[in-house]
């Protein structure tokens, strides 16, 4: 019985993945330099210990993960044109090898690459990202959102929290009020002119007033300070530009479906991010099989040819995906469809140039 994985495969596998590993590491000594020069004067400042431990060593696998399919992209070019352009390939199929069989050593090395991008995406660099976050909020530009005003929405079915503003710095709120319904109708009504957030679900609010109705009958009651749990922290309201980056996949699918249940509408940035993960994954197989049927046969002009084609694709790629995401913020589609469309269209010039690439 012959092995799943041979001495071909391994071959083939091993060029693959060496080259992917190959081109993150030269990028990434590029990507470096220039973000050394970008940021030197927040470097000089900062200390040594969190310029490298809080933010390269962060920032370098989050870059990495980000353009794994262009890296994919590119070693796949790379390796094959070399493969071509020395004969290698025409040996293998003249040998009897069928254009579909030597495609597998590549499904297999794309198969790798998506299972690390996916996991290292959805578990590993979301934790890392609040320590990078956290330096360049301190050091580079602060991209917190520590106020909010005029906030609104539902705590829980049939309740709704209101706050004329917030400060997250003294974790003060202001005008807050807290109206619970039964239907149309409202229940009760707890107005106060200052809260104060404690910890998890803890809230003390202060010179405070309680109207109960019951049909025709009003209770008032007032106060000075109370203790109380309203389930909403100031994460539910005060969302800043990169706190999506913040979070692994099932956190991030519970934070999307919570913030619905509250009726919060400015969440299209999680909701892209949580899809992204599984269509980048997806990517590592589309654009393998691309580069693949692109740079398997010699072409006049070599490799160089080849290369220029495979960045062309990748870059497009990539852009295409980020011109798709405005479509999901600004509404003509759902955050899923967005990050799917990049994958549907290159899928399908992915199929036409395998066919092309197998009958030749």
């Amino acid at each position: 019985m012959r092995p799943v994985v041979g001495i071909l495969d391994r071959y083939i596998i091993k060029k693959f993945l060496g080259t992917y590993i190959f081109a993150i590491v030269l990028i990434l000594a590029i990507t470096v330099m220039f973000d050394i020069n970008e940021k030197l004067d927040a470097f000089m400042k900062a200390p040594l210990k969190a310029t490298i431990f809080d933010y390269f060593l962060n920032f370098l696998p989050y870059f990495a993960n980000q353009f794994s399919p262009l890296f994919t992209f590119i070693a796949v070019i790379f390796f094959t044109s070399k493969l071509a352009d020395n004969s290698e390939i025409i040996a293998m199929l003249s040998s009897g090898m069928s254009f579909r069989r030597l495609l597998r050593p590549y499904m297999i090395s794309a198969a790798v690459i998506a299972a690390a991008t996916f996991i290292l995406s959805a578990y590993v660099i979301p934790p890392a990202n609040v320590k990078r976050i956290e330096f360049t909020n301190t050091y580079v530009k602060n991209k917190r959102v520590d106020y909010g005003s005029n906030i609104q929405l539902q705590v829980s079915q049939g309740v709704v929290a209101y706050m004329s503003r917030y400060d997250n710095n003294t974790k003060m709120g202001y005008k807050f009020s807290l109206e619970s319904f039964d239907g149309k109708t409202i229940k009760s009504r707890l107005t106060a002119q200052t809260i104060r957030y404690d910890s998890l679900h803890q809230w003390q609010v202060r010179d405070y007033m309680i109207r109960t109705f019951d049909g025709n009958r009003e209770e008032i009651k007032r106060g000075n300070r109370l203790d109380t749990i309203i389930p909403i922290e100031p994460r539910d309201f005060l969302i800043s530009k990169n706190d999506h980056e913040k979070m692994d996949s099932p956190d991030l699918r519970a934070y999307i479906n919570h913030q619905k249940e509250r009726g919060v509408a400015n969440i299209k940035s999680f909701e892209i991010e949580y899809h992204r993960r599984y269509a980048m994954t997806a990517a590592a197989f589309i654009l393998t099989v691309i580069g693949m049927a692109l740079s398997a046969h010699k072409v006049k002009g070599g490799m160089g040819i080849n290369i220029g084609i495979g960045l062309v694709l990748s870059f497009s790629y990539i852009l295409f995906m980020t011109v798709t995401s405005t479509f999901a913020v600004s509404g003509y589609t759902s955050p899923l469809i967005a990050m799917w469309i990049p994958n549907m269209i290159y899928a399908i010039i992915a199929l036409i140039l395998y066919y092309r690439a197998s009958h030749k």
